[in-house]
């Protein structure tokens, strides 16, 4: 069974503002000659490194539920000018929207499980990926998605 990891997407305030975010950055990586991905740096580094490499994805909380999701590539560690160790998060360029899922606000990022991570929005059928985003959310605070 996959392992994931749930962080807040602080400063995004729809999966659109993600694919913005997500789309700069892998034309700055282009740019670069590197790989279309991007990094999101965070402080704690997950121990349970194989797990999440072996199919894991970034599930993304906008708005207080899980959203969208990117394909965990990589982790790496660094050390910044200050001197403090921070894990660097290799995400695939493709931002995949979930089912909403409710989520309350957490600090850092937290392990999920396959059996705890919503589906993705396409394998609830076409009438309901079509539904406008802002639509979806109420309906999974009102427990009918």
């Amino acid at each position: 069974m996959a392992l994931h990891l749930v962080k807040l997407c602080v400063g995004a305030d729809s999966i659109e503002d993600l694919r913005e975010w997500v789309a700069e950055r892998s034309f700055n990586a282009i740019a670069a000659g590197l790989e279309p991905h991007s990094i999101h740096t965070t402080r704690m580094v997950p121990k349970r490194v194989e797990e999440l490499l072996e199919d894991g994805s970034l599930y993304w909380v906008i708005k207080g539920q899980v959203s969208a999701r990117q394909k965990l590539l990589g982790l790496r560690t660094v050390t910044g000018g200050d001197g403090i160790q921070r894990c660097e998060l290799m995400l695939g360029p493709e931002v995949i929207e979930t089912a909403p899922q409710p989520k309350r606000p957490f600090q850092g990022w937290r392990y999920l499980s396959g059996d705890d991570a919503p589906p993705d929005l396409g394998k609830l059928g076409e009438d309901v990926a079509k539904l406008p985003e802002d639509l979806r959310r109420e309906l999974a605070e009102l427990g009918l998605l």
